[in-house]
């Protein structure tokens, strides 16, 4: 069996801490929301899981939230099906990688994420773009660093 480390080496390039802010925008551009993160991306060893992320969001008033995200490699998909999200992952070139998923608590909407790594490994942007009843609605812009 070929392991997730050799066959999606640009995913591999995300293992750590990352920090950053997401700012959620309307079809116009005006914000509707901003806060700060941190993730962490792990692959583990051992264990039922290939892939595993950790999400913190803080907001300006103080809330925060925590999220996991563990996945399963196969054919050069990673692939989630958690209590909150169900999608998939995949690599297109040496710096992009697109996921696909869908929140389960909010029928007929979907994402696509564009995930672009830096050569030297230290800088992401992110891209969401949600989509409703099948037509783009809003999108997310993200913007991370990885953690010295």
């Amino acid at each position: 069996m070929t392991s997730i480390r050799a066959e999606m080496p640009v995913l591999t390039r995300h293992e750590g801490d990352w920090i950053g802010t997401y700012t959620l925008v309307d079809l116009q551009g005006n914000i509707l929301d901003r806060h700060q993160s941190h993730l962490t991306c792990e692959f583990p060893p051992d264990g039922a899981f290939s892939y595993y992320q950790t999400n913190r969001y803080t907001w300006p008033d103080g809330k925060k939230e925590e999220h996991e995200f563990p996945g399963i490699y196969r054919d050069k998909v990673l692939w989630f099906d958690t209590e909150r999200i169900d999608g998939k992952a995949w690599e297109v070139d040496d710096a992009t990688v697109i996921l696909y998923f869908s929140y389960k608590g909010m029928p007929a909407s979907y994402l696509y994420e564009m995930i672009q790594i830096s050569p030297c490994n230290n800088y992401r942007a992110r891209t969401w773009h949600w989509f409703k009843d099948n037509q783009i609605d809003r999108r997310t812009l993200i913007q991370e660093e990885r953690m010295r």
